[in-house]
């Protein structure tokens, strides 16, 4: 490997949403810099595998399966 083509990988406080402050490492910012979210991951759905979800998408595979049941889906 190349020598000084890595970024600094440090510890960083990540504050989420609702106040609770995480420490992890990262690249981003110095050592010790806090990264204030504005998404929080534990409750957005991209993160949650969507059990959040405010859209019902059962009706629309209801929909192709009633649809394309004779074609054997």
């Amino acid at each position: 490997m190349k020598a000084d083509i890595h970024p600094d990988y440090h510890f960083i406080e990540v504050k989420m949403t609702d106040g609770t402050i995480v420490t992890m490492r990262s690249t981003w910012g110095g050592e010790g810099d806090t990264l204030a979210l504005d998404i929080d991951p534990t409750v957005h759905p991209a993160w949650t595998g969507g059990s959040s979800r405010l859209l019902d998408a059962g009706g629309r595979v209801s929909k192709f399966k009633n649809k394309y049941a004779g074609l054997g889906f």
